[in-house]
Parts: C-alpha cells; structure tokens; sequence
C-alpha cells in the first residue's frame, strides 16, 4: 500500500488581498487527495502580510524557489502580474487577465480559467434566460473574463460600468474588436441601460464579507431582470437578496469558484479532475459554514 507520504507531491498556492475565507485551497487538496496526489495549497494573503501588488515580482521568485508548481491569482493582481509571465496562453492574451500561473522548467505560463468558468456556470445555472441585452458592474480582471465569457455564450450587447470609466471604454474596446462592432459600450446611464436589459452581472467585489452592501441601488431592479454574482463569500450576497425578493432569476458565485479551480486543477497537475464531486464538496463546505 502506497502511504500518503509516499504519493506524488504538487505544492500550489493562491496570491491576493483578503483570502483567508477562500475555499479554494480545500477544493484543490480534496481533489488531489481522491486523485492519490499530496497536493498541497497554500494562501499568500497581502493583507496578511502588508504587502501590495508591487511585491507580486518577489512573491513568484520566492515561490519558484520554493518549487511551487503553480499558482492561483485573485483581486487585485490578475492584470498586474501579466508583464511578469514568459507566456501567455490564448485566453489569456485575449482578456489582459490571469487566473492561474503554471510554474515549469524556469518559465511562467499564465493563463485565465476564470473566462471557461463563468461560462460553465452560466450555462448550468441561467440556461435559458434572455440575453438581447445585459449590463455588467465591473471592468477589473474577473470583469474582462466574465464579459468575454457572457459574449461567448449569446449575449447580444453588453454594457460595462466601472468606477474607472477608461477601463469600462478599454474592456469595451477589446470586446469589440474580438466580437464585432455593437457588441459591447461603456455604459453612461445605469438606471436607463438596465430599463431596457435582460440581465445584470456583478463583477465588483462588493458584496464581500469585507466589503458588505450593494454595487447599485437595489431600487433599479426589477421582477424581470436576471442577476448573476461572481462573489461566494457569502454565497447570498445583499445584491441576490434583493433580487430574490423581487422574483429575479438569479445565479450565485459558487459555480464560477468551483469551475475556474476545475480548469487550474488540470493545469497545475496534469490530471483530469472531478468536477461533479468537486461541486458537491464545495456544497458541503457552503453548507457548513451557513
């Protein structure tokens, strides 16, 4: 009988602000575990350690010297860690984002599972729904994945709003030049551009346990619009609350979250993961932490 110790090892982590509650490492190590691999995740939280996206350069050193074989990246360093990769895979390249970074022989390869995930779960979770129009809240990195992603499946125009107006007019821009002319705008007006849209994607962090509230009035929704979330923690955020009270359709983060660390499983270990018991692991973790 081969002994826990004995199984082949793959050391992965995850870099970003505020990660303490992510489930992703439990994900990840459960997975590996059924698999017969010692894998093993660990967190580099910035807030944890005071640091700032500037150390990104310094944190993928150490982690190559540690011997990480990969690392997951979340807010706010998916753009910021692009300059620091050898390469970029095609989804990647394509949204200006990185998700996940496979470390090999000296190289860093990034790469974006964040695009297939959302997708993934859009599929599953709002099958159906109109899609002529849709506003987005969010032009970050998770933003631009989740937008290719909303075009790739349907969506007919897309319209970006963001804090920053000239990263809603870039993320709109690119989009355009990827899908074709009419497909995506910076949106100048929320309450008349959700007036005549199907649905509403949250790409904020707001909504986070650390960052409690709503990205928009609740008083623009209405009982027809759909309403999808890219945040898990808490799985009900007060933005799909509100939704819900009015009779929205509505689609939580959960199935981004397990669906992008399915795509970076197979990056990291080269092994086909199970995504239907990885769903039913992070239930069980939602379920316990309610």
């Amino acid at each position: 009988m081969i002994t826990w110790d004995q199984r082949p090892a793959v050391l992965a982590g995850l870099i970003g602000s505020g990660i303490q509650a992510s489930r992703t490492p439990a994900l990840h190590e459960r997975e590996g575990a059924e698999q017969g691999l010692r894998l093993i995740y660990r967190l580099v939280d910035l807030d944890t350690l005071g640091l700032g996206a500037d150390a990104l350069p310094e944190l993928l050193t150490a982690a190559e010297r540690m011997g990480f074989g990969g690392l997951n990246i979340t807010y706010p360093c998916k753009q910021a860690v692009v300059p620091l990769l050898h390469e970029l895979s095609a989804d990647a390249q394509a949204l200006g984002a990185v998700n996940t970074v496979v470390l090999r022989e000296g190289r860093r390869v990034g790469h974006n599972t964040d695009c297939s995930g959302f997708a993934e779960a859009f599929r599953r979770g709002l099958p159906d729904v109109p899609r002529a129009r849709v506003v987005q809240l969010g032009a970050g990195g998770a933003g631009a994945a989740v937008a290719h992603a909303l075009l790739g499946e349907g969506v007919g125009r897309l319209a970006i709003v963001d804090t920053e107006l000239p990263r809603a007019v870039a993320l709109a821009e690119g989009l355009v030049a990827r899908f074709g002319a009419g497909r995506a705008a910076p949106c100048l007006d929320l309450a008349q551009e959700l007036a005549a849209s199907d649905g509403l994607v949250n790409c904020t962090p707001v909504g986070m346990a650390k960052l409690p509230g709503t990205p928009l009035p609740p008083g623009l929704l209405r009982a027809e619009l759909w309403v999808a979330e890219i945040v898990y923690f808490p799985l009900e955020t007060e933005l799909l609350r509100a939704a819900r009270m009015l009779g929205c359709r509505t689609m939580d983060g959960g199935g981004m979250a397990v669906f992008q660390a399915v795509g970076a499983f197979r990056l990291f270990t080269g092994l086909e993961p199970d995504a239907a018991r990885m769903l039913r692991h992070f239930a069980a973790m939602s379920a316990a932490a309610a």
